[in-house]
């Protein structure tokens, strides 16, 4: 996995999403980009670790700011500057982003290398939260946005569906007919017995919510005889105790891209996200969507017009009677075979080609980087505006919270000690990055074949941006997969 230097290379990033929606377009976008162009895709999910050995791509895994490794403009600034950095080493000429709202670290990656063109892959059905004030000011920041189609977006009513700012193409998916493994090798490799049915089972668990939906769909499914369930995830509560009846045979499995082998399943249940009803409808497994409403994506109108269309089945997510009684009709074998059949009507999902070819042509567009720079001052102003009125709020509130706690003659809270564990690693191996990315919350991942000086480079952006100098640690020991630096600091 090396750089051919007759391509032009481009960086595929995504964020962390509720699912794996933004790492499924970015992938499936480069099953056609890799055909003309270097892929590399950069991600905050920890998934991105499956990447390297499912689709033979370089990687670079991103610790999101959702980890609290830092303060927010702290994150920003080192997001851009790993993006900078990754850009001036492998000579990336377009930059896309895949995720709600582009972060100010992918903004300020433009403002530093303008000759990069930068694209947000956009996608619609959007709920109406308040992200979609900021559509408009981001959109005119872009050299181009892609919106991914959606077989639902008949039903799209939310704040991207009257722009005009986007170029669509059809539904993007990770699913692609001529990819699927026939079904007794899916089944192999699923190591799934042949003789008993098999259920993909993709809700999530966490919050109370959801593992009562999931605690219901698994006492319902423990009906169907011989039945086997195939989770990405096992069905743990918070405190580690299992949702399912005993009596379940649940297999969990990590496999990507598991659209690969959806010929295995004789039926799926899972939340209506844009990849999840991208990958199983076209691939005719007759499948109940019971929405996870949570997030920007309105999941909800998707799984309602699914439902509308005949070719899924639509569980309130709000009601467990609903959830219950959907799990039970989708077991019935005439229900299955009539939503298998209706799935023939829906088009294949060739946006994975269409996005590949405007990215393409993206490249060999003309930019105005002097309109680009004005609007990303004017960008910055209100942001730094807004920030400054955020702290001056913050700060009355903390000193109101000191004055009471004086009164009270209550002590003071002092921030804690806490120990952020740094550890860098060019492994592509998918077993060790997913172990490390879990286990340490500063895991640095750095482009496998990268040159000295951009391992050097990504040391002094960890030192800064984790607020500790690194300079008693040489490099070479740094470089060791197996070295821990330890850094000691106040709590955030």
């Amino acid at each position: 996995m090396q750089l051919d230097p007759n391509k032009p290379t481009i960086i595929l990033a995504t964020s962390n999403g509720v699912g794996m929606g933004h790492l499924a377009r970015a992938s499936a976008i480069s099953m056609y980009a890799r055909e003309w162009s270097n892929v590399i895709i950069v991600s905050m999910a920890s998934g991105v670790a499956m990447i390297p050995t499912a689709m033979g791509l370089l990687v670079e895994y991103i610790p999101g700011r959702d980890r609290n490794l830092m303060p927010r403009k702290n994150w920003d600034k080192y997001l851009a500057d790993r993006l900078v950095a990754l850009i001036d080493e492998t000579k990336a000429v377009l930059l896309t982003f895949d995720g709600v709202i582009p972060y100010p670290g992918i903004l300020a990656t433009k403002s530093a290398r303008p000759a990069v063109k930068l694209v947000w892959i956009r996608r619609g059905l959007w709920q109406e939260k308040p992200h979609r004030h900021l559509l408009g000011v981001h959109s005119k920041l872009m050299d181009f946005v892609i919106e991914p189609g959606d077989y639902a977006r008949e039903y799209d009513a939310g704040p991207t569906a009257d722009r005009t700012d986007a170029k669509l193409t059809s539904p993007v998916s990770l699913y692609q007919e001529s990819e699927i493994i026939p079904k007794k090798e899916a089944e192999h490799i699923l190591d799934l017995d042949p003789s008993r049915p098999a259920m993909l089972l993709q809700l999530g668990t966490g919050d109370a919510d959801v593992n009562e939906k999931m605690r219901v769909v698994l006492e319902e499914l423990s009906h169907w005889r011989d039945l086997q369930v195939v989770m990405t995830k096992a069905p743990m509560d918070s405190d580690g105790q299992s949702l399912a009846p005993k009596n379940l045979d649940i297999k969990v499995v990590k496999y990507f891209p598991l659209a690969n082998l959806l010929s295995a399943f004789d039926g799926a249940i899972a939340a209506a996200g844009y990849n999840s009803v991208h990958e199983l409808l076209p691939a005719k497994v007759p499948t109940l969507f019971i929405p996870n409403i949570r997030g920007t994506d309105n999941q909800a109108a998707r799984a309602r017009w699914c439902a509308d269309a005949g070719i899924s089945l639509y569980a309130d997510q709000e009601n467990l009677e609903d959830i219950r009684e959907k799990v039970h009709k989708l077991i019935d074998p005439d229900t299955r075979r009539k939503l298998r059949e209706n799935c023939l009507t829906l088009s294949s999902p060739e946006g994975n080609k269409e996005a590949s070819k405007l990215l393409q042509s993206v490249i060999k567009m003309s930019s105005n980087d002097i309109q680009f720079q004005l609007r990303y001052i004017s960008y910055s102003l209100q942001r730094n505006l807004t920030k400054k009125m955020r702290s001056l709020l913050i700060s009355v509130i903390r000193k109101m919270s000191q004055v009471y706690n004086y009164l009270k003659k209550r002590d003071p809270i002092e921030g804690k000690k806490e120990e952020i564990i740094i550890k860098f690693s060019t492994s592509i191996d998918q077993k060790y990055l997913l172990k490390e990315i879990s286990k340490f919350q500063g895991f640095e991942h750095i482009l496998i074949h990268a040159s000295s000086s951009y391992r050097k480079s990504r040391i002094q952006i960890a030192a800064t941006a984790y607020g500790q100098g690194l300079d008693s640690t040489t490099f070479e020991s740094l470089m060791n997969e197996y070295h821990e630096t330890i850094i000691e600091r106040s709590g955030i």
